[in-house]
C-alpha cells in the first residue's frame, strides 16, 4: 500500500494514496497530487478534490468521504509511519 505526505508550514499530513470513490491512486503523474494552485489534493481518475488538512472530499463524486489518514511520529528529526496501516 502506498502512502503520501503533504507539508503545510510546520504541519505534515499523510494519507493512503487511494481515492475513496474508485480505489485508484490520486496521483496523475508520479508524486503529483496537488492542484495547480497547490491548495487541494486532486484525484487523477475523476477530479475529486480533497482538503490537505483533513483529507475530506470537498468536490466531486465522493463529497463528504475522506482519505485514509496515516499517523506520523516525529523521532529525532525524522517522520515515521506505522509498519501496518489500519484501513477504514
Amino acid at each position: 500500500m502506498r502512502i503520501f505526505a503533504v507539508r503545510r508550514g510546520d504541519a505534515v499530513r499523510a494519507y493512503v494514496n487511494r481515492c475513496p470513490h474508485r480505489g485508484t491512486p490520486l496521483d496523475w503523474v508520479a508524486d503529483q497530487l496537488l492542484d495547480e494552485a497547490g491548495r487541494d489534493l486532486v484525484c487523477a481518475t475523476h477530479g475529486a478534490r480533497f482538503r490537505v488538512e483533513d483529507g475530506v472530499c470537498i468536490a466531486g463524486p465522493c463529497v463528504g468521504d475522506q482519505l485514509v489518514p496515516v499517523p506520523l511520529e516525529l523521532r529525532e528529526g525524522a517522520l515515521y509511519a506505522p509498519a501496518e496501516i489500519e484501513e477504514i
